[in-house]
């Protein structure tokens, strides 16, 4: 299995074949560290002023979606984004020619409640309106088939290990279904998860892990546990010892629900996706914007005076300090950035726990995953087959730490046989951080390249290119007390005088619906207050 790859220690790892190209793509993450000396900042001085009615720091889903709508409204914004390009963990690479994701790939169908996602999906044409129901195009729909799982030496159809041979297995399946059924009914789950009310049920689910709740119910089958974390670490970079409960059944209950084999259609629920995965969707919202983006600023400091509000920011294209000057901020960045960036952070903001601080008696912890994102362009077309089921969209191995890879072709519309390219993710521990911001980018390549060998012994001498995005802070990790903390719901709910919060983080997860609503949702206030009091932001 994987597993005995991936436990490698990276020091074990040897270096690539000779002739595989790559290396780190991205930032740096000096470029992100900068924030960390003050006092360096302050001896760079002011630098030239500049100036908007208001600015979006962070151009990420949420900064964009922010910022997209107030301009479409007239608003003079300016966008600072630290990376080149805007995107966040939506961003796209390429490879001989090929685009491929840095990050997140897929977008589920958004339900109901999701209707600022909804609309985005109509405005880009992705749906339509068809005889009163909404109608998405074919074309950007996952192509069948879409996963599989290695298990026991073969290739299995979806995700699920197989129960045929296990009827324990399958009881369980079919409890945690009824479990699954009996919270949607009781409790409700919505996606974005404030639009379902918070309640005591919810409270006492979020102040347990995800694990305590499996073993309190006698869930303990190892193949259905094994799913559960994967699903975890998935959608929130940990396993169920890690995220609460209310984020383990939020992962079913806001969506899909969770189906026991043979209780109801095996299909999977469809989602949008594209070879270069959801950054197909953050270049169109950034299109819309232009020159109001600000690429490779890296905000230092934010301070509010009577005048508005000022920021010091570092040009890394000009090497060169600039100051903005805006009447209204929206911080959509996560938030330990934020709390670093103001010189007054809120109370709400100062209660929360920031990840190198000690533990003590504040409210909420916030903890970020590590991610590790490989594209690996092949020199042949696909991989030589292992028994059972043929390439999918999705492969992943049962009892990997990884999270497995997605073809980046699958959804390519060329028949022309051009090289393969598949991306492998990976949610890392987060005591490996550290190693994977100072790692040897070969070093790290051949760990990817050791844990995909264990099912694909023909390629590393298959590989000829690899680019490595790694992300320190990937993601907010739902960790229990978390999503109920009332610092969230108090940032998340109102404006704080000229400053405006818009984050996944603010949800205590990320995910793309979450964190598009954020900033849509602050838009909207802003535009409302504009309306009803036009001079109270001049």
């Amino acid at each position: 299995m994987l597993a005995a790859a991936s436990a490698l220690p990276l020091a074990a790892c040897e270096a690539p074949p000779p002739a595989l190209h790559g290396g780190w793509v991205g930032a740096s993450p000096e470029r992100g560290h900068r924030l960390r000396d003050a006092d360096k900042a302050a001896r760079w001085g002011e630098g030239p002023l500049r100036r908007a009615q208001l600015v979006v720091v962070g151009g990420g889903v949420a900064g964009l979606a922010c910022a997209r709508q107030l301009a479409q409204a007239g608003v003079d914004v300016a966008l600072l984004e630290l990376e080149d390009q805007a995107g966040g963990n939506a961003r796209a690479h390429s490879l001989g020619g090929q685009a491929c994701p840095l990050g997140a790939h897929y977008l589920p169908l958004p339900g109901s409640e999701a209707r600022e996602v909804q609309r985005l999906l109509h405005e880009l044409g992705l749906a339509r309106q068809h005889l009163g129901r909404t109608v998405y195009e074919e074309r950007h729909l996952c192509h069948a088939p879409q996963e599989r799982l290695f298990y026991q030496g073969a290739w299995h159809e979806g995700l699920l290990p197989p129960h045929e041979e296990d009827p324990r297995r399958l009881a369980q399946y079919r409890a945690f279904a009824a479990a699954v059924d009996r919270a949607q009914r009781e409790l409700g789950f919505a996606m974005p998860s404030h639009r379902a009310p918070w309640t005591a049920g919810h409270a006492a689910l979020d102040a347990q892990s995800f694990a305590q709740w499996l073993n309190h119910q006698g869930l303990d089958e190892p193949g259905l546990r094994w799913y559960l974390d994967y699903c975890c670490r998935d959608d929130y970079g940990a396993d169920s010892h890690e995220v609460s409960a209310w984020a383990g059944i939020h992962y079913f209950a806001s969506r899909h629900g969770f189906h026991a084999p043979g209780d109801a259609p095996s299909e999977r629920e469809a989602v949008l996706t594209w070879p270069a995965g959801n950054a197909w969707l953050t270049q169109r919202m950034a299109a819309d914007l232009g020159e109001r983006i600000h690429g490779a600023r890296a905000v230092l400091r934010v301070r509010e005076q009577r005048e508005g509000i000022e920021l010091l920011a570092w040009n890394e294209k000009a090497q060169a300090p600039e100051r903005w000057l805006a009447q209204q901020l929206v911080l959509a960045t996560p938030l330990f950035i934020t709390r670093r960036l103001l010189e007054q952070a809120p109370e709400p903001l100062q209660q929360l726990q920031l990840p190198d601080q000690r533990p003590s008696q504040l409210s909420s912890q916030l903890s970020y995953a590590p991610w590790l994102v490989s594209n690996l362009r092949l020199k042949v077309p696909e991989l030589l087959a292992r028994p059972g089921m043929g390439q999918a969209w999705d492969s992943v191995v049962y009892g990997s730490s990884a999270l497995g890879y997605v073809d980046a072709r699958h959804q390519s519309l060329d028949p022309t046989p051009r090289p393969g390219l598949i991306t492998h993710y990976w949610a890392l521990p987060r005591r490996e951080r550290g190693d994977l911001l100072q790692g040897r980018w070969e070093s790290w390549a051949q760990r990817v390249i050791a844990e995909l060998a264990s099912t694909h012994a023909d390629l590393p001498e298959s590989v000829s290119e690899i680019a490595l995005a790694r992300w320190g802070h990937a993601m907010a990790i739902p960790v229990p007390g978390l999503r109920g903390s009332a610092a969230l719901a108090a940032l998340r709910s109102r404006a704080w005088g000229r400053l405006h919060f818009a984050h996944s983080d603010l949800a205590g997860y990320s995910v793309f619906e979450e964190a598009y609503t954020q900033g849509c949702e602050v838009a909207s206030r802003l535009l409302h207050r504009a309306r009803t009091q036009p001079r109270a932001s001049s």
